[in-house]
């Protein structure tokens, strides 16, 4: 069994999932998630009484389910109906089951903290830090990791502001970036840090998240003095921003003799960071 078709266990009992590389995103069994949070014994019937009354009341979910190949009983692959996390969270709320009730509960939280969120975005920078801190990672790193996504949203809301559209385009012109400075495009650095969905700036170390910044407020900069008009005037703009935070890696790693680029992710910089505070009041 490969990482990208694992079996995973949800209280005890057993769900199929599937890693898609290309699209990085995680697919998880329907009709196993539905026997987890329904008990019913026949979980495949169920689910096909599900998605015809989905169907119509017009829900995407039933509609744009995706099939692929899973482990079946009797060991061999088979199509099974799968959803993504945004999918599945949906398919939840049309469940009526006591074992479903906590993620709804979360899904009307997550809501409701998004709109006050709206109306005041300071609480997203507090929310932000009281989890990264529930997750062990340092004030000092957490400090950083707020102020990468400042700069973020300020390249973003130029970019939108030279016509860039958000999604694939965006995607784009961050490899550009990433590429110039590190020399490893997104998922060629996410993978040497052993990842797959987690967000590859949550397991940068600090001097990662700096030089990134660098490499994103620059490519700013030089885009409101060019003021690009097309997309690949902008690709050029966002591989030269990256390039003088690649230059300045360059820099650090001949003065230092070290590399900058890690494989050390969040679970592995948590520890570190935890083994200097001990050393530290030792």
């Amino acid at each position: 069994m490969t990482k990208e078709n694992a079996i995973k266990l949800f209280q005890d009992q057993r769900v199929r999932v599937h890693w898609d590389t290309r699209t990085e995103k995680w697919y998880f069994s329907i009709i196993d998630v539905i026997g987890v949070l329904t008990e019913s014994e026949n979980p495949r019937k169920y689910w096909s009484v599900l998605k015809t009354r989905l169907k119509k009341e017009g829900s995407e979910v039933a509609t744009n389910c995706s099939r692929l190949k899973l482990l079946a009983v009797d060991g061999k692959m088979r199509l099974t109906d799968v959803a993504d996390t945004e999918q599945l969270l949906r398919l939840i709320q049309s469940i009526p089951s006591p074992k479903a009730e906590p993620f709804k509960v979360w899904l009307a939280k997550v809501g409701y903290e998004r709109i006050e969120e709206t109306e005041d975005p300071e609480l997203a920078f507090d929310r932000a830090m009281e989890t990264y801190l529930k997750k062990g990672y340092s004030k000092n790193w957490i400090n950083q990791r707020l102020k990468s996504i400042e700069v973020r949203k300020e390249l973003t809301d130029e970019w939108e502001l030279r016509g860039v559209k958000k999604g694939l385009e965006y995607a784009i012109l961050t490899n550009e970036i990433t590429k110039a400075w590190s020399g490893f495009n997104t998922k060629e650095y996410k993978k040497f840090k052993n990842l797959k969905k987690e967000n590859l700036r949550d397991n940068m170390t600090n001097l990662e998240l700096v030089l990134n910044m660098l490499a994103e407020a620059t490519t700013k900069e030089i885009s409101k003095e060019r003021k690009p008009k097309t997309f690949t005037e902008n690709k050029i703009i966002a591989k030269q921003g990256g390039t003088i935070a690649g230059n300045t890696r360059k820099e650090i790693e001949e003065k230092t003799g070290k590399k900058v680029i890690s494989s050390m992710n969040a679970k592995e910089l948590g520890k570190r960071d935890n083994n200097d505070i001990k050393n530290i009041e030792k």
